[in-house]
């Protein structure tokens, strides 16, 4: 809950199109732990949308709908043992593996999808 800011602010510029790069989401999409007025309303100062889920509120927000997408990447990376249980001490390192093991994923679904 406390690192929703820092996050936001540590995006790095996005380039890809003409003009300046853009450094700031449209919207920001989250569960109920991120859901709180003070939140919300720094990411609407920062020109961001929050759309994040309630607390108290029933389901049916539709936030599950984009959702599974991250959960199932997670799920991929975790398949290999050494991102399952962090090793390294070293962030580096870690974000080395990390990088690894998107490539196997998409080298595997590549793989499958031309056989």
């Amino acid at each position: 809950m406390t690192q929703l800011l820092p996050l936001v602010h540590a995006i790095p510029p996005i380039s890809g199109q003409r003009g300046r790069p853009r450094r700031r989401p449209d919207r920001v999409q989250g569960d109920r732990a991120y859901h709180s007025n003070p939140h919300r309303d720094a990411l609407v100062q920062l020109g961001i949308e929050p759309v994040l889920a309630r607390r108290g509120v029933a389901h049916g927000s539709g936030l599950g709908v984009y959702r599974w997408v991250v959960e199932r990447t997670l799920s991929w990376l975790h398949q290999f043992r050494r991102l399952r249980v962090r090793y390294e001490r070293r962030a580096d390192i870690h974000e080395a593996f990390m990088t690894l093991g998107c490539v196997i994923i998409c080298w595997r679904t590549l793989r499958n999808s031309f056989c």
